[in-house]
């Protein structure tokens, strides 16, 4: 045995004999000799290397890993390694090659880049709303991780919209260079709608009743409008407190709802939603008292004015109304920062709710300062020029809001524009935020389209409301349709010289065709064309009163097409109207005009509450050669009812009265041109001026049997409106708010009654008198159905100046023979009047008129009332408005239209 042999035998005697003794020592527990543990030796990294990688660097690979050339590594070590690598998300596979020998390699397979992200599928909801959603990005680098969350995306977002059984299927195609398309394959699926609404507990409402106040509504096939009968979690919650103001306002102040669930059909198309509620008992108002530690307050004069009244039942909303009322006052005040705070004293013996309204001391508040922003294109003086506050003015609530309003009805900014109110550098001082939204004020349209009163429109337009960002107005318009054309030039001013005048011109071209219908053809009666100027100045007079002043001079133009109404080259009364004849010729108008205008509308673009009156009277005959005076007066107001509806009436009415002497017999002295009509559009139920005093003609025909009767048949009547000298018209239209859907589309349906009148004129005198035959006796004789039999009328023709013409026969140029007209009796004079030559004898020429009756109908102030529906509608072809309107009381020779539709013209 060697000395390592000894040296080993040693040791394990030595250690052999240490037990022992230990074991030996007495109290002492035995202990069981501890096994020696011989750990994995640690091994020393020589090289590391990676392979595989394309984009990556290899430093930023091993950067994610502990492993570094010279340390020790174990097996664990290069297990969390490969972990690392893989939780780094920019590799698909890692796996570590030559651990035992010490060189490393590291060979990793990255994650390929997105190419693109492809949608199909989505027709409900377009990649616009989807992309900007999800994760994934072109050029990022793909991930299972990031397609599974972004799927999962997709699907809130289809959920949201109340599809539940919308089915998202991610799929990867694989191009070259390590590039992937992601494709998400989208099953929308159909919407969900809400089947049931039920209700537990309810004893005092019925179910229907409850469900009113919900705005989740169930799915019914007349509700296929509107956008809340589909599932939305947060309408769920929405509607329970719908639920509880509801309650609250009927004294039921204990209300609750214990439980709402929604649960998904078998099917999973549908949901049905479960209430479970408390109701409780129902309370009364107790006393009521104000505390107001404002001393220029009395309590007792603010709880007499308050709406709440000592044994009413209580109700939330009279308390809410109550504290903003008191909110108000102090407002008016000056305390712009009064805190009101409503204290219940509940008595649930008596059933009782007493209040005590507490007002905290508050300081008078002063405008710090009025801060404008937003405004990127209209100067700040545009707005401070509305603002009723300026910065050092006491406070005022009231006309803070009707600044408000002044800023919202200037139509420059987004709707639902606020002021609102900060602490300002002390508290006493109160900071006016202006924060604006700028919209777009230049309009630029061309556009065709058609309507039923004008046939096919063209319209070309350009306007600035607000040019150079000055609040000023520029237009230039232009307007052709077969009724009428018109181009105009127009500018307005509204603060002259930083003035509160405003000053406006328009100088303009009108060509204006009235018109009538025979069978289906249209034919123009007469032609007025209009070229003239007018300038209009305002000023205020008040903070809702304005007067206003116009001056205009106009060269009106009214002819009738001569060869339709012209015999002999005069106009035919028997073929256009005595009363059209009369209205032939040129005349300037030279008018002066002032209106007396009220006005506290909280938005002129579409306004929701407020009145508006314009009362005003023109002159014409300051020069030129009609003289009259007329008068219009026209009253609207708004309400909101709440919920989106807007109630409106509008009155209006006006009288024309000529200054001239009388024109003759039969003829009004009042022109056709200046008197008013009234049918479409105003006066939706009746046609174009299908309201008031006009002539009807109608002819004769023979019925199946050969008997001799009028025709009955309106559109084969001849219907000449005259217009009149006054005229009236009401309308009540309520608005109706549609879904969140339908509102994105433009749509605004309302419902409406309307009465009206159009009257005075005077009689004309008749185009034509017929003789009725007459029997044997000397009876007059009737037709069947009871009309006068009238006998045909033969009529010289003459020259305007009343001389008889003959029928002169002749041999032309090219051996023909033909006739023309001459005042000769014999012979033939080349003009009327002329010396005669020839010896040939002429006859007279004369025209043989078929009889038909005349009629002058309409000129009556009784009322015509129509009832009907109507939609405007924001279509991609311009504004639409649609009415079917029926008239349930009107007078013979009225001109009803059941539906009309305007596209392309403003409304």
């Amino acid at each position: 045995m060697g000395a390592r042999g000894a040296v080993l035998l040693a040791g394990t005697m030595l250690a052999g004999m240490a037990q022992a003794q230990v074991a030996q020592q007495p109290g002492l527990p035995d202990v069981a000799p501890t096994p020696t543990v011989q750990a994995a030796p640690a091994r020393t990294i020589k090289s590391l290397r990676v392979v595989g990688n394309q984009r990556i660097e290899p430093d930023t690979v091993l950067s994610y890993t502990k492993l570094r050339v010279g340390e020790p590594y174990t097996n664990e070590t290069v297990d969390l390694a490969i972990k690392d690598l893989l939780a780094s998300d920019l590799l698909a596979d890692v796996q570590i090659e030559g651990v035992e020998a010490g060189d490393l390699i590291v060979r990793v397979r990255e994650n390929p880049i997105i190419n693109r992200i492809v949608l199909e599928g989505n027709r409900r909801l377009k990649n616009d709303k989807i992309l900007p959603e999800i994760k994934l990005k072109p050029r990022q680098i793909f991930t299972r991780t990031a397609v599974r969350a972004d799927v999962a995306r997709i699907v809130e977002l289809y959920r949201r919209q109340g599809r539940f059984a919308a089915v998202v299927e991610p799929k990867q195609v694989n191009l070259e260079q390590n590039r992937v398309d992601v494709v998400f394959e989208i099953t929308e699926g159909p919407k969900s709608k809400v089947r049931q609404i039920n209700i537990i507990g309810n004893e005092q409402f019925d179910d229907d009743d409850l469900r009113k106040q919900m705005a989740t509504k169930q799915s019914r096939f007349f509700r296929f409008f509107s956008s809340n009968t589909s599932y939305d979690q947060d309408r769920l919650a929405y509607d329970q407190q719908k639920l509880r103001q509801f309650y609250l306002t009927e004294g039921y102040a204990d209300f609750r709802v214990i439980s709402a669930v929604a649960e998904l059909t078998p099917d999973k198309e549908d949901f049905i939603i479960t209430y479970v509620v408390e109701e409780g008992p129902r309370y009364k108002f107790g006393e009521v008292a104000v505390d107001s530690g404002i001393r220029d307050f009395d309590n007792t004069k603010l709880a007499a004015g308050l709406p709440i009244k000592q044994g009413d039942w209580f109700n939330a909303k009279l308390v809410e109304d109550s504290v903003t009322s008191l909110t108000e006052t102090a407002g008016l005040f000056g305390y712009a920062f009064a805190d009101v705070r409503p204290e219940y004293q509940r008595d649930t013996e008596n059933l009782t709710m007493g209040l005590t309204f507490n007002i905290a001391e508050a300081a008078r508040t002063y405008v710090d300062r009025i801060e404008i922003t937003g405004n990127t294109q209209t100067q700040d003086e545009v707005i401070r020029r509305e603002m009723r506050l300026a910065e050092g003015d006491a406070y005022n609530s009231f006309l803070r809001k009707r600044s408000q309003d002044r800023v919202n009805s200037l139509g420059f900014f987004q709707d639902k524009f606020e002021i609102e109110e900060k602490e300002g550098s002390s508290p006493d001082r109160v900071m006016l935020n202006a924060n604006v939204e700028e919209r777009s004020t230049g309009e630029l349209t061309l556009s065709a389209g058609f309507s039923s009163l004008e046939r096919f429109i063209l319209q070309g337009s350009i306007r600035q409301r607000n040019f150079r960002g000055k609040g000023q107005d520029l237009r230039l318009q232009a307007n052709y349709s077969s009724y009428s054309k018109s181009v105009e030039l127009g500018f307005t001013e509204p603060y002259l010289f930083d003035k509160n005048i405003a000053l406006g011109g328009t100088i303009f071209r009108r060509d204006f065709n009235a018109f009538n219908f025979i069978g289906n053809d249209r034919n123009t009666t007469f032609s007025q064309t209009s070229t003239g100027f007018q300038i209009v100045a305002g000023i205020p007079m008040t903070e809702y009163w304005s007067l206003s002043a116009r001056y205009q001079l106009s060269q009106d133009d009214v002819s009738l097409d001569e060869e339709t109404y012209f015999t002999a080259g005069s106009c035919d009364p028997l073929r256009a109207g005595r009363y059209l004849c009369e209205q032939i010729g040129n005349r300037m108008t030279s008018l002066v005009g002032l209106s007396l205008v009220y006005d506290s509308l909280n938005s002129r673009l579409r306004p929701t509450r407020g009145s508006r009156l314009v009362a005003g009277v023109d002159f014409a005959g300051l020069g030129g050669d009609v003289r009259y005076v007329r008068g219009r007066g026209e009253y609207s107001k708004f309400w909101g009812l709440g919920g989106g509806f807007i109630f409106s009436v509008n009155a209006q009415g006006g009288y024309i009265h000529s200054l001239e002497e009388s024109r003759g017999v039969g003829i009004d002295a009042v022109r056709i041109v200046d008197r008013f009509y009234l049918g479409e559009p105003q006066f939706r139920g009746f046609d174009i001026r299908g309201v008031g005093p006009r002539v009807l003609r109608t002819p004769f025909t023979t019925d199946a049997d050969g008997n001799t009767v009028l025709v009955t048949d309106r559109q084969q009547i001849v219907d000449d409106p005259l217009g009149g000298r006054a005229y009236y018209l009401g309308r009540a239209e309520l608005e109706i708010p549609l879904g969140s859907g339908a509102q994105e589309l433009g749509l605004r349906p309302s419902v409406y009654v309307q009465a009206g009148s159009l009257f005075n004129i005077k009689r004309p005198l008749p185009t034509a008198t017929f003789t009725q035959a007459t029997d044997a006796s000397g009876n007059p004789v009737f037709n069947v159905d009871g009309s006068p039999r009238l006998l045909e009328l033969v009529r010289p023709i003459t020259t305007d100046a009343g001389q008889q013409l003959y029928i002169n026969s002749f041999t032309d140029s090219n051996g023909f023979a033909s006739t023309r007209l001459t005042t000769c009796s014999v012979g033939y004079a080349e003009t009327y009047g002329g010396s005669c030559a020839g010896n040939d004898p002429n006859a007279a020429a004369s025209q043989t008129i078929s009889p038909f009756l005349e009629q002058f109908v309409g000129d009556t102030p009784k009322p015509r009332i129509t009832v009907g529906v109507g939609v405007n509608w924001n279509s991609p072809f311009g504004p639409l408005r649609i009415d079917l309107a029926k008239d349930i009381v009107s007078v013979d020779g009225d001109d009803p239209k059941l539906l009309t539709f305007n596209v392309g013209a403003a409304f």
